[in-house]
């Protein structure tokens, strides 16, 4: 067991010194991550009980900020990375700048860092499906989020959403669609409207909201622009809300609005026009959506910090999509604001993100 997953059910931090599917059968991880949940029953710690774990910029030591890559979200982890090298320079932490996997291991094998921050966007060349994770642990370097498991499951939706099935919790019916797959017998099995994205992609890449058979051609050939399968599910109509987490805080939720049809990367990254509403509940219904972001996260094996996607339809039900490990932190970007309606500023929230790169017993 990793460094990372044996205490991915870490409560407040330590101080450290000075619905029906179809498709492949699940991976053997699904098991683990559900025997963890169990482990660790959802709870909501209030923001007083949290103990600053690190008071002193020089305990971080030399810290590598891993961003760009070659996913496709490479230009949202520039931006992102940035924002958070120059949080951390300012905070007085020895950060610096290190763009994609090749380039961290070849530093890591020349320079000596501490720890890394992990700011990588994505799959294949990003650092959210688990090979920069394990990499990190193969050179026993420490870094922020999740771990090998919480980050390789949570970037393969498909079998997320059968996690969250065996345990109960809710996601829209999906069907799992190998390349070649006869998408217009999926589609009748789904039913319309339906959402046909990449199977691990973020970022809304390649997502299309299907109404009818005649937009469902088009909508498989974008997805299938991005390596991988595709998933198809259905089309929650209703509020689309997310919940940030960070340590075992959980973050008010966000109640987005765009301007257009739905939140895609033009309303997440470029337009100036959407609305995001914070807290996105009140009372009861906040703190369900809050407790429901948390079991899903711990569901997955998840650590550290991370985002929660959830819809919520015109009958007040909440159908999770999907776990961000790495989410976001530009100017448009979610978990930021979420954390700012509780009082964390964003050097702070670089900070405190920072401290999840310590593990018991390092």
């Amino acid at each position: 067991m990793t460094m990372h997953e044996r205490d991915s059910g870490l409560g407040t931090r330590d101080s450290v010194n000075s619905n029906g599917s179809s498709g492949p059968a699940p991976l053997a991880p699904v098991a683990v991550a559900a025997r963890m949940a169990a482990a660790n029953p959802p709870r909501v710690p209030s923001p007083e009980s949290r103990v600053l774990a690190i008071t002193d910029p020089a305990q971080f030591g030399r810290v590598a900020v891993v961003m760009g890559g070659s996913s496709a979200e490479r230009e949202v982890s520039l931006d992102s990375g940035r924002n958070v090298l120059e949080a951390l320079q300012a905070r007085g932490v020895d950060a610096h700048a290190v763009d994609g996997i090749p380039a961290l291991l070849d530093a890591l094998r020349t320079e000596r860092f501490a720890r890394v921050f992990n700011i990588l966007h994505g799959q294949h060349g990003g650092g959210e499906d688990g090979v920069l994770q394990g990499a990190l642990e193969a050179f026993d370097v420490p870094y922020t989020g999740s771990g090998v498991l919480g980050s390789a499951l949570s970037m393969d939706k498909p079998r997320s959403k059968r996690v969250w099935q065996s345990l109960g919790l809710p996601t829209p019916k999906f069907v799992a669609l190998p390349r070649g797959a006869d998408v217009h017998a999926a589609a009748k099995q789904i039913g319309f409207p339906l959402i046909v994205k990449p199977a691990c992609e973020g970022s809304s890449v390649g997502v299309t909201r299907v109404f009818d058979e005649s937009q469902l051609d088009q909508a498989v050939e974008l997805a299938a622009k991005y390596p991988g399968d595709l998933l198809m599910e259905t089309l929650i109509e209703g509020d689309e809300l997310t919940v940030g987490i960070l340590g075992r805080q959980v973050l008010p939720s966000i109640h987005i609005v765009p301007k257009g049809a739905f939140y895609d990367y033009n309303a997440k990254y470029i337009a100036e026009d959407t609305l995001y509403l914070c807290p996105g509940l009140e009372g009861d219904a906040e703190a369900q959506l809050r407790a429901l972001a948390l079991a899903a996260f711990d569901a997955l094996g998840c650590a550290g910090w991370g985002r929660v996607d959830v819809m919520r339809d015109r009958a007040g039900r909440n159908w999770l999509l999907e776990v961000n490990t790495a989410p976001g932190m530009t100017s448009h970007s979610l978990v930021p604001k979420a954390a700012a309606v509780d009082g964390i500023d964003y050097q702070e929230l670089c900070w405190r993100v920072l401290e999840t790169s310590f593990r018991e017993g390092l």
